[in-house]
């Protein structure tokens, strides 16, 4: 190479940087201008609001567990920011074609998908300034409740990836359909498909998961024993920002190829994220295709997943000091006193009796998959759950609380209720040796000590104990015909004196368990 030659490229590699240093500070600067003037900064209001009405104040009406609050947190803020984000970012896209600037604009410095880029960035950055303070708000609250554990960050991070993503998609609308019916029309429609997006998932092997709304296998959400009895499986949520990441680039990239938007070689950059964010997208649902359920109910990702999080975590459970103590995870540790004061009734009148248990003790549920949809096995007092330390084995008595399972949101008292409900049968059945073979003497006594313990038959009062919950697998309570001597021995001992009944069970409790009482014999 000669000389001259040398001396022309050395200038012409040293202008290189020297251009893209002053694209960037152009950006820079229109970006401050589309701060002062976003219609973005009109929409906090509302976004913050639907935050708090729907998702700061459920969250709060959960237990302080961090994976329920990082499940409410990722699921609320998606759908109140993310619709917010879609309708601005879609009145911005249109606003040159609605005041019929195109013509005036094209012969500027500026290129016109760099103007939506700036814009598409102020609309991102108002938005996620807002979204962060949310999340610094609700989290703050959990951190100062929660008694054990410490922040769930994946979901967080899913939720903030929509709002970009979302902005994006705006963008495409507005441009492609600019109107002033263009921005609600797409707030609405992005809300409905949000929400519909989760209808077509059935089981953990569905490639709808990667929704950014999922936050567990099958759709359940957070209801296992992921971030307490388990490490927080993040593979859902690695595919969810692969997919919301692969998105932005793509739709970015598109606004790029449209006629007039851009300079060749920004055409050919439009291009090459078009392509490279469409393979992420690809990718990313094929990997939650591929996906299955865990033990803890999250979905694990082959490529994704780390063996790390198949191992319980190790805890000291925390105990009260009940008649039979309770024993539970010291994540739920807030629910101890009101599960404990609700099993109190009947574990008092079993304490200490042959055949009733030692303690109580919290157990994780175990989920499979089972043809293509969500099971849950290992559940109820027969099974020993991965997480529980400590228990006992034949004197041990293994419950779930119903938190941990999918369901309705229910108040600390509520869940006390229903496992009262549900495990106390279970706990007189079990000293009493009621069953599908028990005599009339033994239903008698098992009816009685429920009654006595305040629980009310299901089959009398619908829904007393509250909203149930599905799987805990309770048993029936034990039938009596009214009028016969079975329902007269049952109304006799009920009516006894704590004391009383307490004396005539140490006595003849083995008596009763062989089957060898007659109703009569009931005092």
């Amino acid at each position: 190479m000669s000389a001259g030659t040398s001396a022309t490229a050395a200038p012409a590699a040293i202008a290189r940087p020297r251009r893209v240093t002053a694209h960037l500070r152009r950006l820079l600067r229109l970006l401050q201008l589309e701060l002062r003037h976003s219609a973005m900064v009109w929409m906090l209001p509302v976004a913050i609001a639907l935050f708090w009405l729907t998702t700061y104040r459920k969250d709060m009406a959960m237990p302080p567990l961090w994976n329920l609050r990082a499940a409410g947190l990722q699921t609320g803020a998606v759908a109140c920011f993310a619709v917010p984000v879609t309708g601005a970012a879609a009145w911005e896209a249109s606003r040159e074609a609605r005041r019929r600037l195109g013509d005036q604009l094209t012969v500027t410095v500026r290129p016109r998908w760099e103007r939506q880029v700036a814009s598409w960035l102020a609309i991102t950055v108002w938005a996620t300034a807002a979204y962060l303070g949310c999340v610094a708000c609700l989290y703050g609250v959990t951190a100062s409740q929660a008694s054990w554990g410490g922040p769930l960050w994946w979901p967080v991070v899913v939720a903030g990836a929509s709002l970009p993503a979302f902005g994006a998609l705006g963008f495409v609308l507005g441009t492609l359909l600019p109107g002033r019916f263009t921005a609600p029309v797409a707030t609405v429609a992005v809300f409905f498909a949000l929400v519909l997006s989760t209808q077509p998932i059935h089981g953990g092997r569905s490639a709808w998961q990667v929704t950014p709304i999922v936050t567990g296998g099958g759709g359940m959400g957070l209801f296992g024993g992921s971030a307490t009895f388990h490490p927080f499986a993040a593979d859902l949520a690695k595919a969810q920002v692969m997919f919301l990441a692969g998105l932005t680039v793509a739709l970015l990239g598109l606004l790029a190829l449209l006629p007039g938007a851009a300079g060749r070689a920004a055409r050919w950059v439009g291009a090459a994220l078009a392509g490279a964010g469409l393979a992420s997208v690809v990718t990313a649902v094929a990997l939650t295709g591929t996906g299955t359920l865990g033990v803890d109910g999250m979905l694990d990702i082959p490529a994704l997943h780390d063996p790390a999080t198949d191992r319980p975590l190790r805890y000291t459970p925390v105990c009260d000091r009940g008649p039979i103590p309770l024993c539970v995870n010291p994540a739920y540790a807030p629910l101890l006193q009101a599960t404990s004061h609700a099993l109190a009734p009947v574990t008092a009148q079993l304490a200490g009796l042959p055949g009733a248990p030692t303690r109580i003790v919290q157990t994780s549920t175990t989920y499979g998959q089972d043809a293509g949809s969500s099971r849950t096995t290992g559940r109820g007092t027969g099974a020993r759950g991965d997480g529980a330390r400590g228990g006992d084995g034949a004197s041990g008595f293994h419950l779930i609380l119903p938190v941990q399972q999918p369901g309705p949101t229910m108040t600390a008292d509520q869940m006390a209720a229903q496992v009262a409900a549900d495990y106390g049968p279970q706990l007189v059945a079990r000293v009493v040796g009621d069953g599908p073979d028990a005599s009339d003497a033994q239903n008698a006594v098992a009816r009685a000590l429920l009654l006595a313990a305040g629980l009310a038959d299901p089959a009398a009062s619908s829904g007393a104990a509250g909203p149930g919950h599905p799987g805990l697998d309770a048993p029936d309570w034990p039938t009596l015909t009214r009028g016969s001597a079975a329902y007269a021995a049952c109304e006799r001992f009920t009516a006894l004196p704590e004391t009383a009944r307490r004396a005539w069970l140490v006595q003849h409790l083995a008596a009763l368990r062989a089957g060898s009482l007659t109703p009569e014999q009931l005092p």
